[in-house]
């Protein structure tokens, strides 16, 4: 075992990366997002933030990238591997994808470690689509943990439903299993923060770039037209880090293959800030909101 993993000496927030697109391979998008967790984690650790962030951040375990094969499954599985003692010991995860596939090792990781929780995604797609072939995919992670045996998901959420990228059936679905969803029309600042103060119990929350605008974020596996909007993006991410119950978030679907200037990398590094500012205004701690403006996104 770790020896940072006893006792005391656990850290709060363990941070890791998962380079895989073969999810967004078997799903017909767009290779390159297995690029994107070392350009993510680039670009967090050099925005200007405050003090106790940054001394959060140096004291996190930063556990690199998860060696990936190219097999999906056995892939998702060293993640969940790899992640799973952190969370039975208290630390927060971050884990910077990839393709959505990243979740389905994500909630590997919550079962391994004995945790049910709900799942917050938020996303223009529900991405509970059928397996091919008995394959998993970037757009099947969510089904694959409602259906897995171990129960460990108590409830999907999913919230930035755009009406054209989806077909009833992936509707049907979330609600057949006591699921609920939120198109993008319906979402507002008071609107995210109803759905958080929803949610009860231990909680994993996964962002896909791809709900947010393509004139925002250009470089990812499926542009959006009429997404989220920055602002209400990085607001969804500071609550997540708010909530008492979340134990960990994802980021994914970023494509530095497609990105313009970096702006959407850069979205990205300032979504996992907005969370931690969320995590440290939980713990009590002061919270510095140096970095999080909308002006700073893209070359700086």
């Amino acid at each position: 075992m770790d020896s940072t993993l006893e006792g005391s000496s656990a850290p709060r927030l363990v941070l890791a990366g998962f380079p895989s697109d073969e999810g967004v391979r078997r799903n017909h998008g767009r290779p390159g997002a297995s690029l994107a967790p070392a350009a993510i984690h680039e670009a967090l650790f050099d925005l200007s933030c405050g003090e106790s962030l940054r001394e959060l951040l140096d004291h996190s375990k930063n556990l690199g990238d998860i060696q990936v094969t190219g097999n999906l499954e056995q892939d998702q599985e060293h993640l969940a591997d790899t992640i799973a003692p952190w969370l039975r010991a208290g630390a927060i995860a971050v884990i910077f994808g990839g393709g959505h596939e990243t979740a389905y090792g994500h909630f590997l990781a919550h079962a391994k470690a004995g945790n049910r929780i709900s799942i917050l995604n938020w996303d223009a797609h529900p991405d509970v689509r059928p397996l091919v072939e008995g394959l998993g995919h970037s757009g099947s992670p969510f089904r694959q943990a409602i259906l897995h045996d171990s129960g460990a998901c108590r409830q999907y959420v999913v919230a930035g439903l755009l009406e054209a990228r989806l077909v009833p059936e992936h509707l049907e679905f979330i609600t057949n299993h006591r699921g609920q969803y939120y198109w993008k029309s319906q979402l507002s600042t008071e609107t995210v923060d109803a759905i958080y103060e929803e949610r009860r119990g231990p909680l994993m929350v996964s962002f896909d770039m791809d709900a947010v605008d393509r004139s925002i974020a250009p470089g990812v596996s499926a542009p959006a037209d009429g997404g989220l909007t920055a602002e209400l993006w990085l607001h969804a991410a500071y609550r997540a880090g708010q909530h008492p119950d979340t134990l960990s978030m994802d980021i994914v679907e970023v494509n530095p293959r497609f990105d313009v200037e970096g702006q959407t990398v850069q979205l990205a590094a300032q979504t996992v800030l907005a969370f931690l500012r969320g995590v440290e205004e939980r713990e009590g701690r002061t919270a510095v909101r140096e970095g999080l403006k909308p002006g700073r996104f893209g070359r700086r």
